[in-house]
């Protein structure tokens, strides 16, 4: 045995060593990160350190136990600091510009002395789960301000596309000191539901001649929209514009009034050569200040507290619930049951949540 071993055509040489870190400060700035306490990103994100607010973001965003208990705590700490900005969701199909619109929009509000945060919802791929968190590469001029702060998110997949993340981001970049907070939405038609639940003001971006295909998305969207912006009203396209705009105000004139009583205005704006873009400004500031002379700017923002509360408790629960070893075990002899016809689904629903409240 000894002798063969010996004899093995293989031979191994001997290694190269490793050369040292060619920057050694990296191993140390990921085991000080690691340490990172909630007062300590607290103290940084409100001193404006753009560096902490974003990994606090990525814990908010992370699944991970741990990740989430400390997120938690961040937010809670950053909670008095928060609540002082107008917070306004873009939505709009695919194609309407909205990141275009977003950059220019963007550059206008911060020309005007405020700062300004993007949180862009990046769809992500159903089979690879991936995102290719584009937005920011797309706004290449106001990712240089420094008054901006642009941050990509993905959707995760699931149909909202944005909920609990987003909320506590919101929180975090009003704690950094942003008095503008723009959420721009997937435009799929249920994420925007989710947006109008942690925003104030809802801004829809429309396209001329889009067709009857989507009368169905507009229908559930211009119900919570507040400003509507009809795009890429320019050159020989402006005139169709202008007829799109009249048949919308129209349109507005047979919906049932807003809990807000604002009346939702209808605008033409052209992102190339910056038509519409200062009475759309304008509009957001009449619409801020009529919401908060009748409290509904308040009575909004206690609702909301009130909503995501609920939600939380219901995410938590089911969060709960499926991570129980004898639930998972319990539900896979079910499923087997349910399939071969010998439970009906209500039946071994109700004794898996009876198992579940039993122990």
């Amino acid at each position: 045995m000894n002798s063969s071993k010996h004899k093995s055509a293989l031979k191994v040489n001997e290694g190269i060593e490793q050369p040292p870190n060619i920057n050694p400060w990296l191993r140390q700035t990921k085991k000080t990160r690691e340490k990172h306490s909630a007062d300590d990103y607290v103290k940084e994100i409100v001193q404006g350190n753009r560096t902490m607010l974003s990994q606090a973001i990525t814990l908010v965003e992370s699944t991970l136990p741990e990740h989430q208990r400390l997120s938690r705590s961040i937010v809670e700490q950053c909670l008095p600091y928060s609540g002082n900005s107008i917070r306004i969701g873009i939505t709009g199909v695919p194609g309407v510009g909205k990141s275009t619109f977003i950059e220019i929009f963007g550059t206008l509000a911060i020309s005007k002395g405020n700062k300004l945060a993007v949180l862009a919802i990046d769809p992500s791929s159903e089979r690879s789960k991936g995102s290719i968190l584009g937005d920011k590469t797309r706004m290449e001029t106001l990712s240089t301000l420094p008054d901006a702060f642009i941050r990509p998110s993905p959707t995760g997949c699931n149909l909202g596309g944005v909920a609990r993340s987003t909320r506590e981001s919101i929180i975090l970049c009003e704690a950094a000191g942003f008095n503008v907070i723009l959420v721009e939405t997937v435009g799929v038609g249920q994420s925007e539901t989710v947006v109008n639940s942690m925003v104030d003001a809802f801004l829809l971006l429309m396209l001329a001649g889009a067709g009857d295909e989507l009368q169905g998305i507009k229908r559930g969207i211009m119900e919570m929209a507040d400003i509507i912006a009809i795009t890429k009203a320019d050159g020989i396209n402006q005139r169709k514009c202008e007829m799109a705009a009249q048949e919308l105000r129209n349109a507005l004139q047979y919906m049932p009034p807003s809990e807000s009583q604002w009346k939702p205005r209808v605008l033409l704006c052209s992102a190339i050569s910056g038509l519409g873009m200062n009475d759309i400004w304008d509009t957001v500031q009449h619409y801020f200040s009529f919401i908060k002379q009748n409290n509904y700017f308040l009575q909004q923002r206690h609702y909301q507290a009130k909503y995501w509360m609920y939600e939380t408790i219901t995410e938590m629960l089911k969060e709960n619930f499926y991570s129980r070893q004898d639930i998972k075990k319990k539900l896979t002899q079910l499923e087997k049951q349910v399939i071969e016809h010998k439970i009906s689904s209500i039946a071994a629903a109700e004794q898996i949540i009876n198992q579940y409240l039993k122990k």
